[in-house]
């Protein structure tokens, strides 16, 4: 009878579910899923399963969903699996060096950067804020500090000049579980090869904070506009009208160059196709936008419900 590995999965939201399903089809389901406690979600704050939760229960996959893994109980229900490997995907909660002994092989990570640089919480974000032109994924053996482990196994790809932190954060959920089904048995019979890291070339993403969303318009237009994209779907850029805020979807550069004798923020001119606004260099098209309590507009059907005039100033 051929022996099946014992694989354990930590994951918690929509990005993990990528990971969790490349190992269900990979014939490899997991013998048991972590993921983090279900929390209050919506208007009606009621208790809802986090999205990898959601996918193994309909999986019949046992789910454990521990406060911590600090707590001696809670390693032992972990040992007591007898995993060879775990697989980690944005679990959220912190793995203490006794628990990253448990599996014979160790504790794997998915982490959606090209590490060394952007360790932290928000890679994705931090690279489009940065101008960074690619990205990618790595698959990292862990160990007690923060994303330093040695690299298993990496996949790039650009950052493209409409991309969104939404939407790389698709495509790199899909990268990941791709990565992960190509190293799934050299991960098992330890054949792959750990490439330490350079920490002289590490840089750090820190977590997002809302305060960075306001806009500043005396950056550069192509600062602005990674800004917007950046935090896009979340926190969600945002300015100032007539006091009352003003969130920015999305905009693109309309002139990177250009010196305008107006103050940062002036509307220059509002068309249709198109809220030109001065920058402190250059000139940034905005193109969705979103009043308060309102949604998310185009800005043609954005402008029939508020009518914008050239020489208003937002900030």
């Amino acid at each position: 009878m051929t022996y099946k590995p014992r694989i354990v999965f930590a994951g918690t939201p929509e990005f993990s579910v990528p990971p969790l399903q490349a190992l269900i089809d990979a014939g490899h389901a997991p013998r048991a899923v972590y993921t983090q406690p279900d929390r209050p979600a919506g208007r009606g704050r009621r208790l809802r399963a986090s999205p990898v939760k959601q996918l193994a229960e309909r999986r019949g996959l046992p789910v454990h969903q521990p406060e911590s893994l600090r707590a001696a109980g809670a390693r032992q229900e972990l040992a007591d699996l007898e995993p060879d490997l775990m697989v980690v995907v944005a679990y959220g909660l912190i793995l203490p060096p006794a628990v990253l002994d448990i599996p014979r092989r160790g504790c794997v990570n998915i982490h959606a950067s090209l590490l060394p640089r952007w360790r932290g919480a928000a890679p994705i974000q931090r690279a489009i804020l940065a101008g960074d032109s690619e990205t990618g994924v790595c698959l990292m053996q862990m160990e007690r500090g923060l994303d330093t482990g040695p690299v298993l196994a990496r996949a790039a790809t650009p950052i493209h000049g409409d991309d969104t932190g939404g939407s790389l954060h698709d495509r790199l959920s899909l990268i990941g579980a791709s990565l992960l089904a190509q190293s799934l048995d050299a991960l098992l019979d330890g054949s792959m090869p750990a490439v330490p890291q350079d920490d002289a070339q590490a840089s750090y993403a820190a977590k997002l904070d809302k305060t960075e969303a306001r806009i500043d318009w005396a950056e550069s237009a192509a600062a602005i506009q990674r800004r917007i994209a950046a935090f896009n779907p979340w926190p969600v850029a945002e300015t100032r009208r007539n006091g009352n805020r003003l969130r920015l979807w999305r905009a693109q550069v309309d002139d990177p160059d250009h010196r305008s004798d107006e103050v940062p923020g002036t509307l220059l001119s509002v068309a249709r196709d198109g809220i030109r606004v001065a920058c402190g260099r250059g000139i940034l098209r905005l193109l969705s936008l979103q009043a308060d309590g309102g949604r998310a507009l185009e800005v043609a059907a954005f402008l029939n419900g508020h009518p914008l005039q050239a020489g208003e100033r937002l900030g």
